[in-house]
């Protein structure tokens, strides 16, 4: 079977063909091929504007969906697809109204069944193309979970019993992970996309200075519940800038000791809020997905925190962290036998898991 998987849910232009293999794969693991995985990435074009612009967004994605389409089936004719996957939310609406215009269209073409899905889900089930899965490691063995999804437009956790059934715990309050850490970036100047500018400082901390390390609050990292809330670091952030002198600002010391900080604290509650989840659900293992998991340090601390808890731990390549079609095309595999009439298909920004 060879799946197509479609995601425009925000400024990348994502497609993907995947091939699977093993048809025993609920009890014997799975056996899945990445046959392409082409992403158009609009990064350089929302830097200047410091964020997403969605209907500029949207103008590119239907400038590049047919050249991304091309690319990605370049190997195999088009009548050799058998299933179309495509994201339907959450997401920018304009954006995803490309995407699942795409998918119609090509499935009235093909004559092929078209199967929405779940962003969210998505980014939790590409975890299933991991090595242990591969290699014959049954699924059921990782269930019960907790699964956190952490990016630019999510902070959501949620417990999982099996494929399709979810529990939502916890969700953040305003600001997700990823828009804490590129508000942060630009109070910095540090530019767009913010994370992966922070984690590069962060990690080469030099000429430590004492007297001005910051220490941000790890917001409502003791609350009973199990919901995020990162508007207040990043108003911490603003408050300790500003009362710094101009020098001090513009130092190699304070942005990389200010760096390190921000990402330390969101790693604190992300990691903190997820074990107690963990804890109190008693569950198998903890499963990680969306952009801000490619971070490495947080990387590294989940694992060792895992590895000391004695949970299973799962995350995605970093590759494919961010937003893909390869994770649209393994969702659509497992919701395969839910095909949905094409005029019933339609976009869900605010889609919940």
């Amino acid at each position: 079977m060879r799946i197509l998987g479609i995601d425009t849910s925000c400024d990348d232009t994502c497609i993907s063909l995947l091939k699977f293999d093993s048809p025993l794969y609920q009890k014997w693991g799975l056996k899945f091929k990445i046959l392409s995985n082409i992403v158009s990435s609009q990064v350089k074009l929302h830097a200047k504007y410091g964020g997403v612009w969605p209907f500029l967004a949207k103008r590119e994605h239907q400038k590049n969906l047919p050249i991304v389409f091309k690319k990605a089936i370049k190997r195999i004719d088009q009548s050799e697809i058998d299933l179309i996957g495509v994201t339907i939310g959450p997401g920018l609406e304009p954006c995803l109204w490309q995407g699942i215009n795409f998918a119609k269209d090509l499935a009235k073409k093909l004559k092929k069944p078209i199967i929405p899905v779940n962003h969210l889900e998505a980014h939790i089930l590409i975890n299933l193309l991991s090595s242990k899965f591969q290699e014959g490691e049954k699924m059921m063995n990782f269930f019960p979970a907790i699964c956190l999804i952490v990016s630019g437009g999510h902070t959501v956790l949620f417990l999982m019993l099996d494929i399709g059934k979810y529990k939502l715990i916890g969700e953040t309050r305003d600001d997700p992970a990823g828009e804490c850490f590129d508000k942060v970036a630009r109070i910095l100047g540090l530019g767009y996309p913010g994370g992966p500018a922070i984690a590069t400082l962060a990690h080469h901390r030099k000429n430590v200075l004492d007297q001005i390390l910051p220490r941000l609050p790890r917001p409502m990292i003791y609350q009973k519940n199990y919901d995020f809330s990162f508007a207040g670091l990043k108003t911490a952030v603003l408050y300790d800038f500003r009362k710094r002198s101009e020098k001090i600002r513009k130092s190699r010391a304070y942005i990389h000791q200010m760096s390190k900080e921000i990402q330390q604290a969101i790693i604190d509650v992300l990691i903190y809020k997820t074990l107690r989840a963990a804890k109190e659900y008693r569950v198998k293992s903890i499963i990680l997905g969306g952009g801000v998991a490619a971070n490495d340090e947080l990387r590294k601390q989940f694992k060792l925190a895992c590895l000391r808890w004695k949970l299973k731990h799962l995350v995605p390549a970093k590759n494919l962290c961010t937003d893909n079609g390869v994770m649209v095309a393994v969702t659509a595999f497992f919701h395969k036998e839910e095909k949905i009439n094409l005029p019933e298909i339609k976009a869900d920004p605010n889609l919940k898991i």
